[in-house]
């Protein structure tokens, strides 16, 4: 099964870096985000990728190429700088043809175990499933009466909803439901998968962290320095 990442976004939260990169070049430790994104997949026996690039993407087209990406089977596709989610998920899949895919964001991560994302994606038998996360605690939490502070302390993660954490799996149906390339896949795509009862929800209780603020880069900067990063580890 192949696996399509989405990299053609502009990133444009990290404007001092994504001026020169797109934002899945951007180091962690001394290698891209996207590189660790596709080691979890390649360490689980996933190693066939297609690269959805955009912004500044023949960037991603040189590090493909190059010693880091060796051992992995890489197509890059240029998508379009101004394509939305829809548009590259499409292209990619029309590329791969008439088969199932793994799908994920080249700014995310986590320690999902991809057999029992699959093995589930099966039992429940619908065109795609979505991996569900709890968003990460950005913030404190404070409790207050009569306006003296009564409990302050760390967000609970259990508190919040759960969100789409990535880590997709598509049935090539899914290409009906796909939209223009100026639509996006998250408010098209998938709102019409929901209406026809063919989108599933893979709970996913482990680590997970997107990079969308530069306080969440410095913290998988240094995940990344150790010897097993906790998206490396078993779940």
């Amino acid at each position: 099964m192949k696996v399509i990442i989405l990299a053609g976004g502009l990133g444009t939260r990290f404007s001092e870096e994504t001026d020169s990169k797109p934002k899945p070049m951007i180091l962690l430790d001394d290698k891209p985000i996207i590189w660790h994104v596709m080691n979890i997949y390649a360490s689980q026996g996933f190693s066939e990728f297609v690269i959805a690039t955009g912004y500044k993407g023949e960037m991603i087209h040189d590090w493909v190429t190059g010693p880091q990406a060796r051992g992995w089977n890489i197509e890059a596709l240029d998508t379009g700088e101004k394509t939305m989610t829809s548009g590259r998920i499409r292209q990619c899949m029309e590329f791969i043809g008439n088969e199932a895919a793994l799908l994920t964001y080249g700014d995310g991560l986590g320690n999902v175990n991809l057999k029992k994302l699959i093995d589930f994606h099966n039992h429940e038998n619908r065109l795609a499933t979505v991996t569900a996360v709890r968003p990460p605690a950005r913030f404190g939490v404070l409790e207050s009466e009569n306006g003296l502070v009564t409990h302050f302390g760390e967000k609970n993660q259990t508190d919040a909803g759960w969100i789409n954490g990535g880590f997709f799996v598509l049935e090539p149906e899914v290409k009906q439901f796909l939209g223009m390339d100026s639509e996006p896949f998250e408010t098209t795509t998938l709102p019409s998968l929901t209406l026809s009862h063919q989108l599933s929800a893979f709970h996913h209780y482990g680590f997970w962290q997107p990079m969308d603020t530069l306080r969440e880069k410095e913290i998988l900067a240094e995940m990344a320095t150790h010897a097993v990063p906790e998206w490396m580890a078993k779940s």
